[in-house]
């Protein structure tokens, strides 16, 4: 049996029926990862050991009856901007080169608990602002369908461990695409989750009104599988919903009569690649053929889509970094001889280009006279 070529639903139902254990799959996936991370450089932190340790504890708790969830004794990864308790967190960063944070996110917690075995943290656009994995002060991550070209991003490093065979799944986050771009880069699946059905608890923020958490995997049903384990209320965030239904599986049925599906007609204009559009419509026919309505139809406001995203999302970033000020944890430094000093040195040597170009953008969206004008209504 090749373990690494299984979706994570299959691993665990083969751990299940005794056929491979934990253990084994982990070890299989990191000698993987020694054999290939230098040339995709999927992963900023691997914690071989600790990986080793958690699925020998898996490993014991499923064949006592404990685990039986179907993502139990799967290896993941976590992308960079995660907290995971004990373990570098540094979103990419220089600024958080040294942040080892003490508790762990929500949606880790609930991989955990579903029985998953953590590998690692994964490379990505720094802060998660970027769309090629280019901007991590750790180096560029390789598409491993085709090294010559860039994985996507922000998630790139998730989506291009998923493809190398480097873990069974993997956690990313979307806030204008950071999920669902590289997965179609790296020939993966990736949905970025209604906002609120996953906590943000623990997740490093970039939009703070945008970012969601959501999974990367080998096909469709481990994305369902994987999106049910991590969905739960969460009081610790203010944003949470509480879904009624979170039963995600069950939607895996062939049939799908009845079922609309619409194709916004302004997304098929100048600049799409026909191979894409040629996809997209492929696609749709299928499913007009197995019953469902396909429908075409006009998203007026698409042509905000963009300007928005950028006004909020940098707003909101500008926001969230400032408190990256080189006084309670992160990157200090060092040469200075006042408080101010040491803000201005500690930011502008922590921080890189693309960074800096989106605190800048926010602070002036947000300034005095512009916050009306700009930031409330790109929310409006």
């Amino acid at each position: 049996m090749d373990i690494l070529s299984l979706t994570a639903v299959e691993l665990a139902k083969a751990i299940r029926k005794g056929k491979t254990t934990s253990v084994e799959a982990t070890q299989a996936v990191l000698d993987k990862i020694a054999a290939s991370e230098d040339t995709y450089h999927c992963y900023v932190t691997v914690e071989r050991e600790k990986a080793l340790q958690q699925a020998a504890e898996v490993q014991k708790k499923i064949e006592a009856g404990e685990l039986t969830g179907p993502l139990a004794g799967v290896p993941f990864a976590i992308k960079d901007n995660m907290c995971t308790e004990g373990t570098l967190t540094t979103c990419s960063s220089k600024i958080l080169e040294n942040f080892v944070p003490t508790f762990s996110a929500e949606a880790v917690l609930n991989l955990e608990k579903a029985g998953a075995v953590i590998l690692g943290k994964t490379n990505m656009d720094e802060f998660a602002m970027g769309s090629t994995t280019e901007t991590s002060y750790y180096g560029v991550t390789k598409n491993p369908r085709n090294p010559e070209h860039v994985p996507g991003g922000s998630s790139g490093g998730s989506a291009a461990a998923v493809a190398a065979e480097e873990c069974f799944a993997a956690l990313g986050s979307d806030t204008g695409g950071s999920i669902r771009q590289p997965a179609s880069y790296c020939g993966v699946v990736g949905m970025k989750p209604t906002y609120g059905t996953v906590s943000r608890y623990g997740l490093i923020a970039y939009g703070s009104s945008l970012d969601q958490i959501g999974p990367l995997t080998k096909d469709v049903t481990d994305c369902a599988t994987v999106l049910e384990a991590i969905t739960s209320h969460d009081p610790k965030d203010s944003t949470s919903m509480k879904r009624e239904n979170t039963d995600f599986t069950s939607a895996l049925l062939a049939d799908v009569k009845g079922m609309k599906i619409g194709i916004p007609r302004d997304y098929f204009g100048e600049g799409l690649d026909p191979e894409v559009r040629d996809a997209v419509l492929a696609a749709a026919e299928v499913l007009k053929t197995q019953g469902a309505e396909v429908e075409e139809f006009d998203l007026s406001l698409v042509d905000y889509a963009i300007p928005t995203y950028y006004t909020i999302a940098a707003a909101e970033a500008s926001s969230n970094l400032e408190r990256f000020d080189g006084v309670k944890y992160g990157y200090r430094a060092q040469d200075a001889e006042d408080l101010h000093t040491m803000y201005k040195r500690s930011r502008s040597q922590g921080f890189g280009p693309e960074v800096k170009r989106r605190i800048m953008l926010g602070s002036f969206v947000l300034s005095s006279g512009y916050y009306d004008a700009y930031y409330l209504k790109a929310l409006r």
